[in-house]
């Protein structure tokens, strides 16, 4: 089982990113995939989950109307469109597997985590 994340990269604000996470090893319809963030000196944070298959999305406040979740099982890979961006979405972004996104996303249970992509929102 693996989960990769790509797509970060240095963006002004105001700009757009889209983040991957490209699943291997298991079925991505039977699993929620959750996004967190980590900035440098901050604790992880809860970003946006997905559900199993085409179940319901989740959104952390501060995202909220800005980031929208996504998944293309076909692609065995989950994305992360990221608009209006601000100087504060600034931190690593790692993807990981739950089992449901209330329960485990929430709690920041996962069981596979992805190795992180670093988004910079900079002028």
């Amino acid at each position: 089982v693996q989960l990769q994340a790509s797509g970060g990269g240095l963006v002004q604000p105001g700009g757009s990113l889209r983040l991957s996470c490209t699943a291997s090893g298991f079925t991505l319809d039977d699993y929620a995939i959750g996004w967190f963030r980590q900035a440098p000196g901050k604790e992880r944070e809860r970003v946006s989950c997905i559900g199993r298959a085409y179940g319901s999305e989740y959104y952390a406040e501060a995202v909220k109307l800005r980031f929208t979740i996504s998944r293309e099982n076909t692609e065995n890979t989950v994305y992360l469109q990221m608009n209006s961006l601000k100087p504060e979405d600034t931190a690593v972004y790692y993807c990981a597997r739950h089992h449901d996104c209330i329960r485990n996303w929430y709690r920041g249970i996962g069981d596979y985590w992805g190795q992180g992509t670093q988004v910079t929102v900079s002028s």
